[in-house]
């Protein structure tokens, strides 16, 4: 029955998502499983039981005028663009998997960045010379290292340009698949961004701690703090890239088609304003931002945190607006 399922979702994937052609769908669903149903107990196997549904019911042209959506299906003849292309479950497996490298790279060569300064910061004795020489080999590596990250990065991810340059769809049973990774992986993904800020937050202890312990020449506090900065970054970074992955292949069908729900979580806010919606794709990263400099420069962490509070509000009013 899974892959009569499949079938029939693959069948109505690019008609839109309206009452009168779910009604189509379900209706369709329903004859198919009766006649499996049948063909089971008249003492068919399986497969030959699949093979005559779908020869039987598989083609929805010679359907369409008995479901009632026969002007729907013409329509989307006419429009069809035979450039859109429907994606294989080895392609999107091999895409994500290229993007979970891409993401911990790039989250790595952030670390490497952050962390670039260190060198300036540690007295650790030796005549001056030695310790500029040291800082600035130190700094001029990690930024080297980090470089080379990003451009691994792009060179990884570079081949599947063609998914924002070109039209392209997956189905039913890759739609699932996807979202069972992205649902198996939800986890991981809220406990990397929840260790990352506290982190983030926690990052002003050693300096606290350790520069009242040795000093504040020692510089160790403040090593300590970019740090757990760098590291609390590295997570969130990587977390957000990693499901990014999943999010742009959940978004590739169209969401006023059936396969634009396959799963609940394609089911995306959608902003009627272009501009808007460009601008709330990157809301949260500017809000981490806005939080990180604030809570920084003022050492207020007691007082910043409210940005995450008004920061839910703001975006509720827009999705409202």
């Amino acid at each position: 029955m899974e892959t009569i399922r499949n079938y029939l979702e693959t069948m109505f994937a690019r008609l839109p998502n309206t009452l009168e052609v779910q009604k189509a769908k379900d209706e369709l669903w329903q004859m198919m499983e009766d006649k499996y149903t049948e063909l089971i107990g008249e003492g068919k196997s399986e497969n030959e039981a699949v093979g005559i549904v779908i020869s039987e019911f598989g083609n929805l042209d010679e359907l369409a005028e008995e479901l009632g959506i026969r002007s729907v299906v013409v329509q989307e003849n006419r429009g069809a663009n035979s450039n859109i292309r429907t994606l294989a479950l080895a392609e999107i497996k091999d895409f994500l998997h290229d993007k979970r490298r891409s993401a911990y790279s790039v989250a790595l060569g952030v670390f490497l960045c952050i962390i670039s300064c260190c060198g300036f910061l540690l007295n650790f004795g030796g005549s001056w010379r030695t310790r500029d020489a040291f800082a600035i080999s130190f700094m001029f590596l990690s930024i080297a290292a980090a470089v080379g990250l990003f451009l691994f990065s792009g060179f990884v991810m570079g081949k599947w340009k063609f998914l924002k340059e070109r039209a392209c769809n997956i189905d039913f049973a890759t739609a699932e698949y996807v979202h069972n990774q992205r649902e198996s992986f939800r986890m991981t993904h809220a406990m990397m961004i929840t260790i990352g800020v506290i982190l983030c937050i926690l990052s002003v202890l050693p300096v606290a701690i350790l520069d009242s312990l040795f000093g504040w020449g020692s510089g160790f506090g403040v090593v300590g703090m970019f740090v757990l900065v760098a590291i609390g970054v590295f997570l969130i970074v990587a977390a957000g890239g990693v499901n990014a992955g999943f999010t742009a292949i959940l978004s590739l069908n169209k969401r006023d088609t059936i396969g634009g729900g396959f799963v609940p979580s394609q089911k995306q806010v959608a902003y009627k304003n272009e501009t808007v919606s460009r601008m709330m794709s990157v809301y949260w990263p500017t809000v981490t931002c806005i939080y990180l400099c604030w809570s920084f420069l003022s050492f207020d962490w007691h007082i910043t945190w409210i940005v995450w509070v008004i920061a839910a509000l703001v975006q509720q009013i827009i999705r409202t607006l």
